[in-house]
């Protein structure tokens, strides 16, 4: 592992999954596609259980990662990875839980059957996020902002600071590719999964599995 993000969701790590891709630091592990691999997600939920050889399988392959569930198990991966670099992604706390609101956790307590690629999916979400990082207290909004907060003075505190880059997605290449040693593309840095495109993205993954298990 060479790179791990620590930064919750919705703090811009699907735009920073790409462009860890795109400098060469990929495969990037990230929940989005996570809802859809049964048997990784399996592995990371049995491992949010404390089967803690689970956790060296569901990252097998993978460079870096962003976004939960890594987020859930970052003092164990950066232990176990002593020289990959750490970034935080930030953002206005308010901000970061009105869109986590409206989108993820939208989302995740949505009414309704979901496909059943997406179970085993949704079961590790609820153990690493919903449960395990909010302890069920995500819809308090003020509990939420502590643990944000508290989550992100945790990692200020026990990581080195020459190893930690703390990074808002709207800084661009600059940052990222300094603390990487990376030359910057010559392309615009991602900026993907804003509130309107999650839920359309969302609609039309629920179309395509739909349509694949009625084939």
């Amino acid at each position: 592992m060479d790179v791990i993000g620590v930064g919750f969701g919705r703090t811009g790590t699907l735009s920073l999954k790409v462009a860890l891709e795109q400098l060469g630091f990929g495969p990037c592990m990230h929940m989005m596609p996570l809802l859809e691999d049964p048997w990784r997600a399996s592995l990371l939920g049995r491992a949010a259980d404390g089967e803690a050889a689970c956790l060296d399988a569901a990252f097998d392959g993978y460079r870096s990662t962003v976004d939960w569930p890594g987020t859930f198990f970052w003092r164990e991966l950066t232990a176990a990875h002593p020289a990959a670099q750490v970034i935080l992604t930030t953002r206005d706390p308010g901000d970061w839980y009105d869109s986590a609101y409206r989108t993820i956790y939208a989302a995740a307590t949505m009414d309704g059957p979901l496909p059943q690629v997406m179970v085993a999916g949704r079961e590790m979400a609820e153990k690493t996020v919903w449960q395990g990082t909010f302890g069920g207290r995500f819809a308090d909004r003020e509990a939420a902002l502590q643990l944000f907060q508290e989550h992100n003075a945790a990692v200020r505190a026990e990581i080195a600071p020459d190893r930690l880059l703390e990074f808002t997605v709207s800084e661009g290449w600059g940052p990222l590719c300094d603390f990487l040693g990376a030359p910057v593309p010559d392309a615009p840095f991602p900026r993907l999964n804003d509130g309107a495109g999650f839920h359309r993205a969302l609609r039309e993954r629920l179309t395509l599995i739909d349509s694949r298990s009625g084939s």
